[in-house]
């Protein structure tokens, strides 16, 4: 395909993470030659073989029909079963909400629908995907590439990665749509201003929002009866994605096809559907209106998902899991294997070394408390800033060019407290967590930071750990810059202590990050950060990139952490859901100020600021389409 990576998260859902690198280039150039040779071949070739019938019970044909649904995999030798017996219907017209964790195979049934299961995983296939009258799963690959030519549009989470760096807009358009007259009348359907100058641009001078607009507008090029959205909102900004999610509403009202969006997000979901279809272990447990899953759901696990979700209404005065009821990482499902979380008793303890000491028993998300205990905030400063200004100038001397990330920022955070920093991208919230850091400097103002250096935890947790060092040779790396007194016998067992009280099991420090999920790798990189208990942790979007589930045992986490260690947290987030259950106090960032700050309850029920209320009406959720009361725990 034109972007090489456009389908990691599917090929994560249809294997376990601890694929090999060849097995990963060949995923890519397997997507990347079809999707290639999909928009470059001619727009009228008929369709012979694999056809069906793929209809509805008025007559009409179907925009999607799946019928008992198998898919295998093989990896090292051994049988995935990724998708087992899903049977499924999509009418035209229909937005379809796929809804489940990673691994649970709703990525791999997109991958059957258009025909592009990876060829190095042998797939073996069983039942019937109707697509255009055609089989996809027994049609040749030219009648393939043929369907998807004519009835597919397809948008992935990352377009950065999906667009070719070298291509322009306009030439990106240009293999699907060669009319330029056409080509601007599409980059003004999906909201594009200036489309005349947009042609010319190439992807990096978009921002994000665009570039998911410049995708969308490449899957309706020829007017699709079926787009599969695979995640096209995750890494975006809630105001940004409540634009992505209208504007896919839109065009499904205006050219009149079906959308599959595939999420892990009950929020989104709700916000888009028509019907929502979860997917668990491979299989299709619960499918209906969007209103009687969200209302009346059937499945225990439906109940845990929405137990798990996080909203502007989840009660903040209690963890968000409990492990065994709510929610909680998977142990070993059908298509990811996960190492499973370890147990364990209450209480911390910090030698005089500085390290959390061994040989207690750490508390584990079972274990969390039914109310959180309040946190003990002091009177000193942990971070002070005043006047903190950061310019990045750029270009020749003759043409210098100055951008203002931060314009003369105060902040305070306590001993003990945790605050959440909220705006979109390009706000300088992360500007101002890398000044806190030490990774940047202020160009000018006052910035203070007591009891040593910061600790940061960052959203992709597997580029932030060592890909050639075990994660117990990461911690011991760290305890032998911080705390070098230590012999090897202390040392492995302060890792085997710390990775407990994260909520892994002993046998994770024999692992590489790319043989974890992602949520254990972003544990490991927590582990990492408070192995010697910093007094301040800085948090750069650690849950953006999560499951729902995943996500609610990040943030219990951080909450457990915060208290038992007295750390003070700064969280930078652009989901003020998060912020409102991880944070004491929310301050909220617009173009580099401070536009609004104050205690979380008071921000997110009343705030003073028109921009905080048009942050706060873009969250998915109940503002949209009411969800029940969340109870933290499944009926």
């Amino acid at each position: 395909m034109t972007a090489e990576d456009a389908m990691k998260e599917d090929m994560r859902d249809a294997m376990p993470e601890a694929m090999t690198k060849d097995m990963k280039e060949e995923r890519k150039n397997a997507v990347k030659n079809a999707v290639k040779e999909d928009m470059s071949d001619g727009m009228s070739d008929g369709m012979s073989d694999g056809m069906g019938d793929g209809l509805n019970g008025d007559g009409r044909e179907l925009a999607l029909s799946v019928r008992d649904l198998h898919v295998h995999l093989a990896r090292d030798g051994q049988d995935v079963h990724a998708v087992r017996g899903v049977s499924l219907d999509v009418r035209p017209g229909d937005v379809v909400a796929m809804v489940g964790e990673s691994g649970s195979g709703k990525s791999v049934l997109g991958l059957a629908a258009m025909g592009l299961l990876p060829r190095r995983s042998r797939p073996r296939t069983g039942g019937s995907v109707l697509l255009g009258g055609t089989d996809m799963l027994t049609a040749s690959d030219e009648t393939r590439r043929r369907v998807r030519r004519r009835h597919v549009g397809a948008v992935f989470q990352d377009p950065m990665t999906s667009l070719d760096p070298t291509m322009t807009v306009g030439a990106h358009l240009g293999e699907v749509q060669p009319d330029r007259a056409e080509r601007l009348r599409l980059l003004t359907a999906v909201g594009i201003p200036d489309p005349e100058q947009r042609l010319k641009a190439f992807p990096h001078q978009l921002s994000g929002g665009l570039r998911q607009r410049v995708m969308i507008a490449l899957a309706i090029a020829r007017t699709p009866s079926l787009i599969i959205a695979d995640e096209p909102t995750t890494a975006l900004d809630v105001t940004v994605q409540a634009q992505i999610l209208d504007l896919l509403l839109a065009l499904r009202d205006d050219i009149g096809c079906a959308v599959v969006f595939v999420t892990h997000d009950l929020g989104v979901a709700a916000r888009i559907s028509d019907r929502i279809a979860v997917m668990h272990q491979g299989v299709l447990v619960e499918q209906g209106t969007a209103e009687q899953v969200l209302h009346d759901p059937g499945h225990p696990y439906t109940r845990r998902l929405l137990a798990s979700r996080i909203d502007l209404e989840t009660p903040r005065d209690r963890p968000l899991t409990r492990r065994g009821s709510a929610s909680g990482e998977r142990k070993h499902t059908a298509v990811a294997t996960v190492v499973e979380l370890a147990g364990g008793g209450q209480g911390r303890a910090i030698d005089a070394d500085g390290v959390l000491s061994a040989g207690r028993a750490p508390a584990a998300d079972r274990d969390l408390p039914d109310r959180w205990p309040e946190p003990v905030i002091g009177d000193d400063h942990a971070v002070r800033l005043r006047g903190a200004a950061r310019v990045f100038r750029s270009g020749p001397p003759w043409a210098r060019r100055e951008l203002h990330a931060l314009r003369g920022v105060d902040l305070d955070v306590a001993q003990g407290e945790s605050v959440a920093l909220v705006g979109e991208s390009g706000c300088g919230k992360s500007t101002l967590l890398r000044i806190v850091a030490g990774l940047e400097h202020a160009t000018s103002g006052e910035v203070r930071v007591s009891g040593g250096t910061p600790q940061m935890v960052f959203q992709d947790a597997g580029s932030s750990l060592t890909p050639w060092l075990t994660v117990g040779d990461m911690l011991e790396e760290r305890l032998a810059l911080t705390a070098s007194g230590l012999d090897r016998a202390r040392r492995r067992a302060a890792v085997a202590d710390v990775l407990a009280t994260v909520g892994l099991p002993a046998d994770t420090a024999r692992a590489r990050g790319d043989q974890l999920s992602g949520g254990q790798r972003q544990r490991a990189a927590i582990a990492r950060a408070v192995i010697v208990p910093p007094r301040v942790l800085l948090c750069d979007e650690p849950t953006s990139a999560l499951d729902v589930t995943l996500a609610a045992t990040v943030l219990d986490l951080l909450g457990r952490l915060r208290r038992e260690l007295g750390m003070s947290v700064l969280f930078v987030t652009h989901d003020l859901a998060a912020a409102r259950v991880i944070a004491d106090r929310i301050i909220v960032m617009r173009a580099g100020r401070v536009v609004e700050e104050g205690p979380t309850e008071r921000i997110c029920s009343t705030p003073a600021e028109d921009y905080t209320r048009t942050l706060l009406d873009a969250v998915p959720g109940p503002r949209r389409r009411a969800l029940p009361e969340n109870t933290g725990a499944p009926r």
